[in-house]
C-alpha cells in the first residue's frame, strides 16, 4: 500500500501529505496528475529542504542493483520506451512527519528503495498527535 491510499487515515489524524521534489515546477505538476497526489507537490530545486532534513545521496551501486536493472530490462522487453534520466538518479528520498511546524521524525533510507512501512509511517504519526 502506498502513501497516498492512506491520506483519509493522516487526514483524520491531523496531517497532510505534502510531496517535494526537485524538479522544476512543471515536471513536478506532470508527476502529481501521473500518480494522482492528494495535496502539494512542492519544488526545492536548490535542495534546501533536502539538505535540512539530512537526505543524501547514494552510491551508483546502490541505485543500479539488479533489482533495478531487471525493472528496466523488463519494461523495455515489452516494449516501453525506457526514457533517459533527466534527474539525479542518485539523490536519496525521505520520509517526515511534521508537527506544528517542527520535524518530529525523519526517516533516512540506505538505499533508494529504503523506506518505511506506511503503517509505520501513519502509526509514527499517530503517536506524536
Amino acid at each position: 500500500m502506498r502513501v497516498r491510499e492512506r491520506a483519509a487515515d493522516l487526514e483524520r489524524l491531523g496531517f497532510a501529505l505534502v510531496a517535494v521534489g526537485f524538479s522544476p515546477p512543471e515536471a513536478l505538476g506532470a508527476l502529481a496528475r501521473h500518480l494522482a497526489w492528494p495535496g502539494p507537490f512542492c519544488s526545492d530545486e536548490a535542495r534546501v529542504l533536502y539538505q535540512r532534513l539530512g537526505l543524501g545521496r547514494a552510491a551508483t551501486g546502490q541505485v543500479f542493483t539488479p533489482g533495478t536493472r531487471a525493472v528496466y530490462t523488463a519494461a523495455a522487453a515489452r516494449g516501453e520506451t525506457v526514457e533517459r534520466p533527466v534527474e539525479d538518479l542518485r539523490q536519496l528520498g525521505g520520509d517526515a512527519v511534521v508537527v506544528g511546524g517542527v520535524t518530529r521524525i525523519v526517516f533516512r533510507p540506505a538505499s533508494p528503495d529504503d523506506r518505511p512501512d506506511v503503517d509505520e509511517l501513519v502509526a509514527t504519526a499517530a503517536s506524536l498527535t
